[in-house]
């Protein structure tokens, strides 16, 4: 188990006690990112909602290091911030400013983090059955035309666009 003094701030992002390892730095960073993504992509949708975002993530992350990389990033950070990939961080998305300025007060946001931490360790069951793509059900993307569904969570439709 960690030592508590070396926890951090996820609101401030600041480290509230006792110095950090850079791996423990990182780690933080990672959870802090995929959090904001799973809260902006998914907040409305619940646990399975966010697990299901998160799986997306983590497949993409799979794939990658299985080919030796890949252009929409090797790593969870690169995956989540991968322009016009998640919504969320584009500057035009409604969710950017407000992902930047959510705190762990936010019961939404606290699930997230609780989420992205058990994704982080490798503790999430893939509801998503390895799917790599997803979108809501009101809209329709070009590259989902032709394409089979492999999993409906709430309101996304997500599925496997490679192998």
């Amino acid at each position: 188990m960690k030592d508590k003094s070396n926890l951090y701030d996820l609101k401030s992002r600041k480290n509230i006690g006792g110095d950090k390892s850079m791996s423990d730095f990182y780690d933080d960073i990672t959870i802090d990112v995929l959090a904001r993504t799973l809260w902006g992509e998914a907040r409305g949708e619940g646990a399975r909602g966010m697990i299901g975002v998160a799986n997306v993530v983590l497949n993409r992350v799979r794939i990658a290091k299985e080919k030796g990389k890949f252009w929409w990033g090797n790593n969870i950070i690169q995956v989540c911030q991968k322009p016009y990939q998640f919504s969320c961080w584009n500057r035009s998305d409604p969710n950017f400013k407000k992902l930047q300025n959510i705190g762990i007060e936010d019961k939404h946001f606290a699930k997230a983090v609780e989420i992205a931490r058990l994704a982080t360790a490798g503790q999430l069951e893939d509801l998503t059955r390895g799917s790599t793509h997803y979108h809501a059900k009101e809209i329709k993307p070009y590259w989902a035309r032709a394409k089979d569904p492999i999993a409906v969570i709430g309101s996304h439709i997500f599925y496997r666009l490679v192998d």
